[in-house]
C-alpha cells in the first residue's frame, strides 16, 4: 500500500516507463496535467517531475517546459577533433550551434598568455549557444587570433563548425593540448544563458588548442555545459589495448 507521502515516487515510476518509448526532446506532461491524470494535489505532481529531473530523464528549460533526456558522452582525449558538433554527432546524437555574437577586442590577460600572444593583441571573441537534438545544452566563448581567420564572422555564415571554419579557411589542424574540467555552480550569467530552473552545478571545460603541424596555439574556450545533459569524459593515456 502506497502512502500519501509516497505516491510521487509511484507516479515519476510510472512516468519513467512511457518516458522509455519517447524521443529525446519530447515534451513531457507539466504539472498541471499530472494532478489531473493522477488525482493528486500539485506538490505531488511537482515532486514526481523533480523525481524524473533527479534521475536526469527529463530536462526543464526555463519559458519553454520539460522534455524527455538522454544524457550522452562529451569525451575529450588528444585523439579527437576540439569539435562540439564532431564529438556530439559521434555520440549519436543531433549538434546545433547558435552565433550570439563575434567581435575583434583586444586580449585580456588570461586568454593572451594561453594563446601566447601579448596583452592586447587583436583576437576574435566569440560567443555561441549549442544544441543538442535541439534541446540547449551549452554556452561558451571562445578567443580565436584575428591572424588565424581574419573574417571569422563571414566564415561562420557558411560553416557552424568553428573547427570545421578553422581547418577549411585557416588551413591549420586544430588539436587540444590542454584542458581542465571542473564541475561548479556557474555564475548568474550562465543560468540565465543555459535557461536552467535551478542552481545545479554544470560542467565548465576550458580548452586550448595549437595546430598539429606548427605547435602554435589558434584558439582557447571556455564553455559551460549542462550537467542533466552531458557527461564529460576524459581520456588519457594510449589506449586500452
Amino acid at each position: 500500500m502506497t502512502s500519501r507521502g509516497t505516491r510521487y515516487l509511484d507516479i515519476a515510476e510510472q512516468l519513467a516507463t512511457e518516458l522509455a518509448d519517447l524521443p529525446t526532446g519530447a515534451r513531457v506532461a507539466g504539472e498541471h496535467d499530472i494532478t489531473l491524470r493522477f488525482g493528486v494535489g500539485r506538490a505531488a505532481a511537482r515532486a514526481a517531475l523533480q523525481e524524473l529531473e533527479r534521475r536526469l530523464l527529463v530536462r526543464r528549460i526555463q519559458g519553454a517546459g520539460t522534455f524527455v533526456n538522454r544524457r550522452i558522452d562529451y569525451v575529450i582525449s588528444h585523439d579527437r577533433r576540439p569539435s562540439w558538433h564532431e564529438t556530439i554527432a559521434a555520440a549519436g546524437a543531433q549538434p546545433r550551434t547558435v552565433v550570439l555574437g563575434v567581435d575583434v577586442v583586444a586580449l585580456p590577460e588570461e586568454p593572451a598568455a594561453l594563446l601566447d600572444l601579448p596583452l592586447g593583441t587583436p583576437a576574435h571573441r566569440l560567443r555561441r549557444q549549442s544544441y543538442i537534438d535541439d534541446l540547449l545544452a551549452a554556452t561558451s566563448h571562445e578567443w580565436i587570433p584575428v591572424a588565424t581567420v581574419p573574417e571569422l564572422g563571414a566564415a561562420l555564415h557558411a560553416a557552424e563548425s568553428v573547427d570545421l571554419v578553422l581547418r577549411q579557411v585557416g588551413r591549420v589542424q586544430p588539436v587540444r593540448s590542454w584542458s581542465r574540467v571542473s564541475l561548479d555552480v556557474p555564475p548568474v550569467d550562465v543560468i540565465v544563458g543555459l535557461r536552467m530552473e535551478s542552481t545545479a552545478p554544470v560542467w565548465l571545460v576550458e580548452s586550448l588548442s595549437r595546430d598539429a603541424e606548427t605547435g602554435l596555439p589558434v584558439m582557447c574556450s571556455s564553455s559551460w555545459m549542462r550537467a542533466d545533459a552531458l557527461r564529460v569524459v576524459v581520456e588519457l593515456g594510449e589506449g586500452r589495448g
